[in-house]
């Protein structure tokens, strides 16, 4: 056994090294810093608001309309880096939002009125950078170009998920620190400066025309041990194989090494070219149905963090120790986060279904304790051990988001489903919030349990079909 485990920890550190060598280690680096500030700026508004204004419904309102501009703007700020590439559009947006969260510090500490900190936070919320979508797309494209296993793209997933687990984590406790230390300003003026310059880094970083629309500059890929690969990067497809039938199976370019055969599409012509990024407007390319499964899924996902979130809040108050919630919020999350890392062990033949399934059913099964939890060491052990079914979900949706949409539209899809996340969670939050005020946390963390029910049942029932060029249904 112990040998076994020996080996499984040595092939899970030689997926995350090949992971790294597909960008680098700058990247990462890069990446987690400017996303960092995304992290900051939703709990951070709130504490300056309130800080400067001293009314917490204006820091409510500030906050709540941060929220609406981030999830509202997200799929669009996708949608332009796949029609566009990511370059230009996140540089923009890193250096809109770095003026954005300026704005807003400056008009907390000048004393605007309400409705106007309301509007600069909307700004500040529609202009994120998107920078965890973005870098899971990245990823993504880089390893399918590669020719890399279905496992390192799971790994990736796993890897990025853990990123921005850390960088939640981490977030709201420097706020927190700031607040306590000095000023709330003082963290929201970081985060716009790391929004600057870490997300003008990624978006300049060589790896960025990975996901610009048509060719793909040779400077972005790194050399295979894949003779398969290195045919289709020069030629432009990889090499068809033959049918048996005395000539080979016509291919069709599908933005990744693995053409699509013609036949595998389920129709007597070829699928045309998803996007080319010369010679006229970029069609659009549809989503199948069943994405909406999957953005349910990580919707119900937020709103069940946001019910735990209120009913944990209103449990430390009740217990006469409000501040023990934001090292329970960080207990959960460094679970979630080694949960994460640990997917990259997880055997291949235990398809991304049944991992959907089995986080669900995990989720909801762990959940169900908080319903009798009263005291705070078991509001810790109870909410550490459900980080453990957190990550794991959240990393395989994003794996079958990768699976279901057309790679013309990943970015759109990525930060779609990040939008899903955040809005169920923001949702849940404020409506759990004020029910655990009137009747107790048991209502809050109820809520929680049914939301993870609800994720459950779509997660046993939907059916997501992989786009073209994979197995119909996925395993």
């Amino acid at each position: 056994m112990g040998q076994t485990g020996t080996t499984g920890r040595r092939g899970t550190c030689a997926a995350y090294r090949e992971v790294i060598g597909l960008t680098g280690p700058l990247l990462p680096v890069m990446s987690f810093l400017a996303r960092l500030p995304t992290a900051t700026i939703q709990f951070g508004s709130v504490l300056l608001v309130a800080r400067t204004s001293g009314s917490l419904a204006a820091a409510g309102l500030t906050g709540g309309a941060l929220a609406v501009g981030q999830v509202a703007c997200g799929p669009l700020v996708g949608r332009l880096a796949d029609r566009h590439g990511q370059r230009t559009v996140v540089l923009v947006f890193s250096l809109a939002n770095a003026v954005a969260i300026a704005g807003l510090v400056a008009g907390a500490l000048a004393g605007l009125p309400t409705a106007a900190l309301a509007v600069v936070g909307a700004a500040a919320g529609a202009t994120v950078p998107q920078i965890g979508p973005m870098a899971r797309a990245r990823l993504v494209a880089l390893a399918r170009r590669a020719g890399a296993r279905d496992s390192t793209v799971g790994a990736a997933l796993s890897f990025e998920s853990t990123l921005d687990e850390v960088s939640f984590v981490l977030g709201p406790a420097l706020v927190g620190l700031a607040a306590v230390t000095a000023h709330p300003g003082y963290a929201l003026g970081g985060a716009a400066v790391l929004v600057a310059s870490c997300g003008s880094g990624f978006a300049w970083h060589r790896t960025a025309v990975a996901t610009r629309p048509g060719p793909v500059a040779a400077s972005a890929e790194r050399p295979s041990g894949s003779a398969r690969t290195r045919a289709g990067r020069r030629n432009g497809a990889v090499p068809a194989e033959p049918t048996g039938r005395g000539g080979p199976v016509p291919t069709v370019p599908t933005g990744r090494d693995d053409p699509v055969p013609a036949e595998s599409t389920g129709r007597d012509d070829p699928v045309p070219a998803e996007s080319t990024g010369r010679g006229g407007p970029v069609p659009t390319v549809p989503v199948p149905r069943s994405i909406h499964a999957l953005r349910a899924a990580l919707a119900l996902q937020g709103a069940m963090f946001g019910a735990c979130q209120a009913g944990i809040t209103a449990l430390t108050e009740r217990l006469g120790q409000p501040d023990q919630a934001g090292l329970v919020y960080a207990a959960m999350g460094v679970m979630s986060a080694v949960a994460g890392l640990s997917m990259a062990a997880v055997p291949a033949r235990l398809g991304l279904a049944l991992r959907w399934r089995a986080a669900t059913a995990a989720a909801f099964l762990l959940s169900l304790p908080l319903l009798w939890t009263e005291g705070l060491p078991a509001l810790y052990v109870t909410v550490t051990v459900l980080g453990v079914a957190y990550a794991p979900h959240l990393i395989t949706v994003f794996g079958l988001t990768e699976r279901v949409v057309p790679p013309a539209r990943l970015s759109e899809a990525m930060a779609f489903a990040t939008s899903a996340l955040v809005g169920g969670q923001a949702l849940a939050l404020a409506v759990t919030g004020r029910l655990a005020e009137s009747f107790g946390p048991a209502t809050a963390f109820g809520a929680a349990s049914l939301a993870a029910a609800l994720a459950c049942a779509i997660a046993l029932t939907a059916r997501p079909e992989s786009y073209p060029g994979r197995a119909a249904t996925l395993p």
